[in-house]
């Protein structure tokens, strides 16, 4: 564990000494110290990644300047902050926050401890105009962070936010407030989602709770999609964690394309039902009233499917 320290140490520094140079990084290969990094911290803790242990994700861009996201293992996530003009640039500066920030993470004072709980709840009581004794409620504010904060005791901050990104967007999505109205108290929704990572299967809810907000009032999912990619990019270039902001952008994104493909199945029934009944019409135009009359079982089956569906 020591030797672990040490390397850590070592790294810091180095990144330390370099920070600033973007000429001094092209001696710091620091996608390989990120991927060692948590290489040696899942090993310390017995885990065997099976996928990627660091996924990388460039942003589509046909030209400079270039963005890279970087996730680690847990969700967080972080990207390059300078303007960069190649992609593997932009690739290596997403790498140095990411491990800036992973090697801070490490520091005694990033750890949840009794004491960083005490000092947590009264400043979030003077920051919200609170009291502390509300600390014992969690029915408060106050309450359900403190209950957060000792559920997560002996956990270091990257880890706790992990876990606070999935609260900060069921509050966004409005589930907090189905829960409540449910009748489902604050212990047990902090109980269930603590112990559940944020997947498609959340994803894809919290898409179908946009699509139904765009029904209400189209042009919803534009306009909040575009709100947090400002978000995103503003957070990006200040260095900050974007889960939270890149969650929100793939899950409207997501809304926006069913959205779409609905719009577009839409428009082709429609089509459909426009081009049988201009085949029905013709039909009967080219009869003469001394023909027997024969039509296609199938085609007046089809054709008065339609008419009801169109009537209802």
């Amino acid at each position: 564990m020591d030797g672990a320290r040490g390397s850590q140490g070592e790294m810091l520094s180095q990144l330390l000494q370099h920070g600033h140079s973007s000429s001094a990084l092209k001696d710091v290969n620091v996608v390989a110290m990120l991927h060692y990094f948590w290489e040696q911290k899942q090993a310390h803790r017995g885990i065997v990644q099976s996928d990627s242990l660091v996924v990388y994700e460039s942003a589509p861009s046909p030209s400079p300047p270039y963005i890279c996201y970087v996730t680690l293992p847990g969700g967080s996530c972080f990207g390059n902050f300078q303007c960069c003009f190649t992609k593997a640039e932009a690739r290596r500066d997403a790498a140095r926050i990411a491990l800036m920030n992973s090697l801070f993470n490490e520091l005694p004072t990033r750890q949840i401890t009794p004491e960083f709980i005490s000092h947590s709840l009264e400043e979030a009581a003077a920051t919200a105009s609170g009291c502390i004794s509300d600390a014992s409620d969690p029915s408060t504010s106050i309450g359900a962070y403190c209950l957060m904060l000792e559920s997560n005791l002996g956990k270091t901050m990257l880890e706790f936010q992990e876990i606070m990104t999935v609260f900060q967007l069921l509050h966004w999505n409005g589930t907090l407030k189905v829960f409540r109205e449910r009748k489902c108290s604050r212990q047990e929704v902090i109980s269930y989602y603590s112990q559940h990572a944020l997947d498609e299967y959340t994803r894809s809810h919290m898409a179908l709770d946009w699509l139904v907000r765009e029904r209400q009032g189209p042009g919803s999912i534009s306009q909040e999609l575009q709100l947090a990619l400002r978000e995103l990019g503003e957070a990006r270039r200040s260095g900050r964690e974007l889960r939270f902001y890149k969650e929100k952008k793939e899950i409207l994104s997501l809304a926006l394309c069913q959205a779409y493909s609905q719009e577009q199945e839409g428009g082709a029934q429609e089509a459909r039902w426009a081009e049988s009944d201009h085949h029905a019409q013709d039909e009967g135009q080219n009869l003469s009233e001394d023909q027997p009359v024969e039509l296609d079982a199938s085609l007046v089956y089809s054709h008065d499917n339609n008419q009801r569906s169109r009537e209802s």
